[in-house]
This record gives C-alpha cells, structure tokens and sequence, in this order.
C-alpha cells in the first residue's frame, strides 16, 4: 500500500494540476519525497506536550471527521516533501530583498496545488475504502499561540514530516530534507497500517551543520531583515518582513501574494543534505 501511496502521488504532481500558472503551465514542485510514520508514534504526544494542549492527535483528526473512535496504532500519517524547481532556486537565489516572482508564486500557487494534492489522496483512499483526512484542510486546522515557541498551529507538517524520516530542523526552524530545505510539505491520515518509514537520525538537529558543530550558519546572512541569529529564529520579525511583502509582489508581479524563502536558498543546505567542509 505504501508503494501505491507513493506513486500515486508522484503521477499527480507529474501531471498538469503541479502548475505555476505561468510559463507554459511551469512545474511549481519538483519530484515528491514520501515518508510515513505510525498515529501512535510517541512523536505525536510528545508534540502535544511541548507545543501545546491545542496541538490535535492523528486520531482526534479522524474522529471529528467520521464521528467514532480510531486506534492510534491502526493509523499512518503519509507525508511528503515538495522540493522546489532548480529555476525557482536559480531564481531567488539572486535576490537579496525581495522574493523572486518563482518563489512568490510557488508559495501561492504551489501551495493551491498542494491543497488539491491533500484532497486528491484523500479521495483516492476513501474510494479504496479507507477513511481519510488531511489535518491541513480539517476545519479544526487552526493558528495557536505556544507559551513555549510562539506562533504555531493545531497541526505541523514539518514536524510530521520529521516522525516520518524525511529531514531534521535546522537554525531558521526549516526542515532540511534529502532534498534541501527549499521545500514545502504535505500530510494525510488514514485509517491502515502502513510500515513507518526509517528515521536515519537520532537528533532532531542533525542535518544543521551550525547546530551541531557552529560551522555555517549562511542563514543568518541570507536573512534580509536580521529574523535569523545564533539564538535561532524570531518568527515575530519574520512575519514582520512577510507581511512587506504583501505590497510587493502583487506591485511588480500582478497577483495578489507573498513570500520570503531566503534562509532556503543560497545556503548549504537548498538542495540536500550539507556535508561537512
């Protein structure tokens, strides 16, 4: 079942909904990473726990979808990984202020094709049988306020994402996956047993070369309005310059949206995972 998951979702995004809406219908995303982890994965309660009470269980997913009861060890959360096009990294990379008109894009419309890829598994599930849902496009998804770290949500794909093998956090909170941190991620439940997918780390940091050794740090640099120290990440000032860009992009681009992305690229860490110097 995993297998089918698997390429069920990359036929997807090869196909003409993975679209920048410009360029020729442009690919918005690259190839997927697909990883699962089990709904009864301690991750998850340790999760709730840290970041706070309102953070919402795989089972409590499905429950306030269909109405009854699920096993947490009966549930897998599938997640992927939507790496960004080589242009789009090409792009933006040589910008320094401003998001580039790919970048901009893939965060608006990238992420519309992303919505519909949450809904596209889920209906291919339930029309296989299996009850489904992506905790993304649930209406108890909400933002939340962590005493511990701030802004936060009722669900993270990142962090399931993590549980899931596909890549550690690094200094700007990003996930530095096998195929970079120029990314964005997708989650579904459903109700089957899926094999959990390896976690080849042991430190939820490891992949950041700065964390872990205080080598690099190209983030912090790359930041263009000082969001990212050697403490880690002020999400307060980074909504900050997110919010400027709101005037930006729909003044030079003509669509009404945003984005940042700077700590993504131009750093060790884009396109994979970085190796020492």
């Amino acid at each position: 079942m995993g297998e089918w998951i698997q390429t069920e979702i990359k036929r997807y995004m090869a196909g003409p909904e993975n679209s920048m809406e410009k360029w020729g219908d442009e690919p918005a995303w690259a190839e997927p990473l697909v990883g699962f982890s089990s709904g009864a994965d301690p991750l998850y309660m340790f999760y709730k726990k840290d970041i706070g009470d309102f953070y919402i269980l795989p089972h409590e997913f499905m429950k306030h979808k269909y109405r009854r009861e699920y096993d947490p060890s009966q549930l897998t959360v599938i997640s992927w990984i939507l790496p960004q096009t080589e242009a789009t990294k090409q792009d933006h990379r040589k910008e320094t202020h401003f998001p580039s008109e790919r970048w901009a894009r893939s965060r608006i419309f990238g992420e519309q094709v992303n919505v519909k890829l949450r809904k596209h598994v889920v209906e291919i599930l339930e029309q296989n049988g299996y009850d489904a849902v992506g905790p993304m496009i649930s209406p108890i998804w909400k933002g939340a306020t962590s005493e511990k770290y701030g802004f936060a949500s009722t669900w993270s794909e990142r962090h399931a994402a993590y549980a899931a093998g596909l890549g550690t956090f690094g200094l700007s909170d990003a996930l530095i996956t096998p195929k970079g941190k120029a990314m964005r991620s997708g989650s579904v439940i459903v109700d089957a047993v899926i094999p959990p997918t390896s976690r080849p780390y042991e430190n939820h940091n490891e992949y950041c070369l700065f964390l872990m050794d205080g080598t690099c740090g190209k983030c912090i640099e790359r930041c263009p309005i000082g969001a990212i120290t050697e403490k880690g990440h002020n999400k307060v000032l980074c909504r900050k310059y997110v919010n400027m860009t709101r005037q930006y992009v729909p003044k030079h681009y003509g669509f009404d949206g945003y984005g940042c992305g700077f700590c993504q690229t131009g750093v060790p860490c884009e396109s994979g995972i970085p190796k020492k110097e």
